[in-house]
């Protein structure tokens, strides 16, 4: 028998075009890898730490211990509904299903303005620490628009292929700079610290949170965190989403929480409780953890340490563009951005359209920073980084009243505690970190109070936005208001 011949519309119909990001295979350990580079360790005990100290003085262990609490309670709460979340939309899907579409939108736009501004703020802490280590390294100056432009592209390439590429990537730059931290607090202790370990045990004493620079301390360590929703993110990329998903979150915030209060207390241990607070409070703040590794292990270790300080800052501002470019496909596929945004790639099933607006973002920005001679450091990171760190802390803020909002109404079998008193508790906390942010934003920018309150117009704005495009929506096109949210990646699967 002569096979038939195809037909016509068989021969030339393309393929639909998938709706849902590719089952990739992510595992919990990618998800922590994700989360954990995302918050850039290295960075924050190398960078932040011996800012804490110094604004906090022997509360600093608390900076840590206290953030990780308030995001454990939310955990609670969250993982709870993490199994009836079936979507890349994360905050914007909890957010929707607890309080309503329009903020569901509104908080999406402001997740957009967050993620995009912390890849910009990350890339141009990568070009100024790279910038900084080839001067002190080698005697090279190279220009940081140059190491900017290694970085994006970087970025672009990792963002494109498939999302398992990235997850090595990651998983390889914080085993190397997690590695170097316990390299170093392994030395120093075993060379009996400062001589007066005993006695900095007493920085765990819960009446130094008395201290007046508690909370204004609390506004630079809380941003240690940010970026655990990234779990949630990748939910239609992970294996099972309903075990992995959960477990990453605790991993990841319980990891953080122990290894950065940790990280604080061997600080103290190395320098002793007076003589870490006076190396804080000198002039030479900045070199005070590696200063403190060339003491116990030797200047190759701090040397290796600002390489390690570029790769961190590189590996956060991917995990922070892999975030941005998810919520640019899922804002896409639900129409508020334009369809084409929400283009997958067949090779790899990754974001496509999404990764291209997160890239073309940075280069807009970054190419305008440099055209106006802007500090790398001083204006295109801290500047960056305020709206970045203050927008994703509302955004975990309202996630945990819209978890409350959702239990309310059925508790599908949990405990009061874990879906209504732990996400209260947390909400509480977290709206404390966003009022004390607003206060001292100062402490996060270092500008004047005039650029302060430029900065922090993108972030009621879009919120503001998000809410008028869902009511504008519900008002004129009430199948596609109907429509939003409502992809379940296990019925498209």
């Amino acid at each position: 028998m002569t096979p038939t011949a195809p037909s016509a519309s068989r021969a030339t119909t393309p393929p639909s075009e998938p709706r849902t990001l590719r089952r990739a295979g992510l595992g919990t350990a990618d998800l922590v890898f994700f989360v954990v580079a995302a918050a850039a360790p290295l960075t924050v005990v190398a960078g932040v730490v011996p800012l804490a100290i110094r604004t906090g003085g022997e509360s600093a262990a608390y900076g840590y211990l206290v953030p990780a609490v308030v995001l454990i309670l939310f955990a609670v709460g969250f993982t709870a509904m993490s199994p009836r979340i079936k979507n890349a939309g994360a905050f914007y899907s909890y957010i929707t299903h607890g309080i309503g579409k329009p903020f569901g939108v509104g908080s999406a736009l402001l997740a957009v303005v967050s993620y995009n501004a912390m890849a910009i703020c990350l890339i141009a802490g990568f070009a100024v620490y790279a910038q900084n280590m080839l001067a002190s390294l080698f005697g090279l100056s190279v220009n940081w628009v140059i190491l900017a432009a290694v970085a994006v592209i970087g970025i672009a390439l990792l963002g494109y292929f498939k999302v398992t590429l990235g997850a090595k990537v990651l998983g390889i730059a914080l085993a190397l700079e997690v590695a170097v931290l316990v390299i170093y607090e392994a030395f120093m202790l075993g060379q009996g610290g400062s001589g007066d370990i005993g006695e900095t045990v007493a920085i765990f004493n819960p009446a130094v949170m008395a201290d007046p620079g508690f909370g204004a301390m609390l506004v630079l360590t809380a941003g240690g965190f940010i970026g655990f929703e990234a779990t949630a993110i990748y939910a239609e990329e992970v294996k099972d989403p309903k075990r992995t998903v959960p477990r990453a979150t605790y991993i990841a915030i319980a990891f953080l929480g122990v290894f950065y209060t940790f990280s604080v207390w061997c600080i103290f241990a190395a320098y002793g409780t007076q003589g870490a607070l006076d190396a804080a409070a000198s002039d030479d703040v900045a070199l005070l953890t590696f200063a403190s590794m060339e003491q116990f292990v030797g200047p190759w270790l701090s040397d290796f340490s600002q390489l390690l300080l570029c790769t961190s800052a590189f590996a956060a501002a991917l995990a922070f563009h892999n975030a941005a470019s998810r919520y640019h496909f899922t804002l896409a596929r639900e129409g508020i951005l334009p369809r084409s945004i929400a283009k997958i790639s067949r090779a790899h099933g990754s974001p496509v359209g999404g990764v291209a607006l997160q890239i073309a973002i940075c280069v807009v920005v970054l190419g305008f920073a440099a055209l106006a001679g802007a500090d790398p450091y001083l204006v295109v990171f801290l500047w960056s980084a305020a709206p970045g760190v203050l927008g994703i802390l509302l955004l975990e803020g309202i996630a945990a009243i819209a978890v409350v909002a959702f239990f309310l109404r059925d508790r599908h079998g949990h405990s009061m505690w874990r879906v209504i008193v732990a996400p209260v508790l947390a909400a509480i906390g977290l709206f404390v970190f966003v009022a004390l942010s607003v206060s001292q934003l100062e402490l996060l920018t270092a500008a004047e109070p005039f650029v302060n309150v430029l900065l922090l117009v993108p972030i009621p704005l879009a919120l503001v936005a998000g809410i008028a495009i869902a009511l504008v929506l519900r008002s004129r096109r009430p199948e596609r208001y109907a429509a939003l949210n409502t992809v379940d990646v296990d019925a498209e699967a």
